[in-house]
């Protein structure tokens, strides 16, 4: 199925664009999760729809949602919920980990959430962007690794890209909400992220240990 080609009832966004509105990471949101019952139901049309995720809505008014990559279910996501908080116009989202706030703050959307909630990432940083750049596929070893280097540390500036490396079709993931979160953390400061081809991604530590992530999303196909 390519990018576009997708079920009715399925809005198609792009998460974390440049600031042109290019690139960003491409995200199914279906409106209405009771048209997919079971987890058979859900994983199936994730891995038919092939984004890196896609968020199922069990209730719109709650923020109640389920997300899914073509392979598992994760608890938590960075670039669903900022995609599905800016769609459905959302302050609150629940899921299994815990409440995840959000806000709109001009052309972006933020969502503020505990670091500890991302799944595990390794991060991997290489002495320079050329060398991030120059990566023609995921690094060799096992598990989902995070691969960065200042562009420029003074100004918090870091070019990344992330690979997932399990088997379920993506091998590169555009842009990565979680993975920048935790990225921040661990250096303790906001980052301005280029991730991917283009994508750009927000982060800003808060004094209680939460987290916010931003960025810009565009509709590219209504329901």
């Amino acid at each position: 199925m390519n990018d576009f080609d997708v079920p009715a009832g399925i809005d198609v966004l792009r998460v974390f664009c440049a600031p042109d509105g290019s690139h960003g990471n491409a995200l199914g949101v279906v409106r209405d999760g009771r048209g997919y019952p079971d987890d058979a139901s859900r994983q199936a049309l994730a891995r038919k729809l092939g984004f890196s995720e896609t968020v199922f809505v069990d209730d719109p008014e709650r923020g109640t949602v389920d997300i899914r990559t073509p392979g598992l279910r994760l608890p938590f996501a960075g670039h669903p919920l900022v995609g599905t908080a800016w769609l459905l116009d959302l302050d609150l989202l629940e899921l299994p980990v815990g409440d995840v706030t959000a806000r709109q703050d001009g052309e972006f959307t933020w969502i503020t959430a505990r670091p500890e909630w991302a799944p595990p990432r390794t991060l991997e940083q290489y002495g320079s962007v050329a060398e991030v750049e120059a990566l023609t596929g995921p690094p060799p070893g096992e598990g989902w690794v995070y691969v960065w280097a200042w562009e420029d540390e003074a100004a918090g500036r870091v070019r990344a890209r992330a690979f997932p490396r399990r088997d379920d079709g993506i091998a590169e993931d555009e842009a990565t909400g979680a993975a920048a979160m935790l990225l921040s953390a661990a250096l303790g400061r906001a980052l301005n992220i280029r991730q991917g081809r283009g994508s750009q991604i927000l982060t800003a530590p808060a004094p209680d240990g939460t987290m916010e992530v931003g960025g810009r999303v565009l509709l590219v196909l209504a329901s």
